[in-house]
């Protein structure tokens, strides 16, 4: 029986993680990976505009120009820590880009669907909404197959546009490892190494009027 066959929408949605260090190393398998990406194109949007695309990356050297310029990005962002925090996030690993063997990149495009996108008029941001939902979907069928999915957020754009050849309009908005894992971790890395708790539910929950909990 497939993963997807015998775990519940909540199950997944408890399972699911931000994979780094679980990859096995070996690469998806094409028929998995279409499967995941088609749950991601059934993903809703506003005005049925589906403003995003998938950009599957394998190329070795494509995978280690990305994973080169992340590693700066993380050395910048280490230096910029006060000392505690540095020591916190010291073992705290930031991407699997050449571990996963697999890289997709979703983009936006907020012209997708023509000038009168119906439902986006007065919140324009129902666009990359939209796109971010298909990523959700994303992530949720490859927990399903037992793959991981690791979002990386530490590069600058235009390196990223330029290397994957973004036309001019298209905005990337999520380079995400992909690939089978070991296992998924019991509790998420940023809470395992002490970085951040979660929140409880009940400090977000609402009733009847926003009310300001800190």
């Amino acid at each position: 029986m497939a993963p997807s066959e015998c775990l519940s929408v909540y199950d997944v949605i408890r399972l699911r993680r931000d994979v780094r260090a679980e990859f096995t190393g070996e690469a998806v398998d094409d028929t998995t990976l279409l499967r995941i990406l088609d749950a991601a194109h059934r993903a809703p949007s506003v005005g049925n505009s589906m403003p995003w695309d998938f950009v599957v990356l394998r190329d070795p050297r494509t995978l280690r120009t990305f994973a080169d310029h992340v590693a700066e990005k993380r050395r910048e962002f280490h230096e910029a820590l006060p000392a505690d925090r540095a020591r916190t996030f010291d073992p705290i690993k930031i991407e699997g880009i050449v571990e996963s063997g697999t890289g997709i990149v979703v983009t936006h495009d907020q012209t997708r669907g023509g000038t009168h996108v119906l439902g986006r008029a007065t919140v324009p941001e129902t666009g990359i909404y939209s796109t971010i939902l298909a990523i959700q979907n994303l992530w949720l069928a490859a927990t399903a197959e037992g793959v991981g999915v690791g979002w990386v957020s530490f590069y600058d754009t235009p390196f990223l546009a330029e290397l994957i050849g973004v036309p001019a309009g298209v905005r990337p908005v999520a380079w995400l490892c992909v690939g089978p894992v070991d296992e998924f971790q019991r509790i998420p890395d940023l809470e395992r190494f002490g970085w951040r708790d979660r929140r409880p539910l009940d400090a977000a929950v609402h009733w009847g009027r926003y009310t300001d909990r800190g």
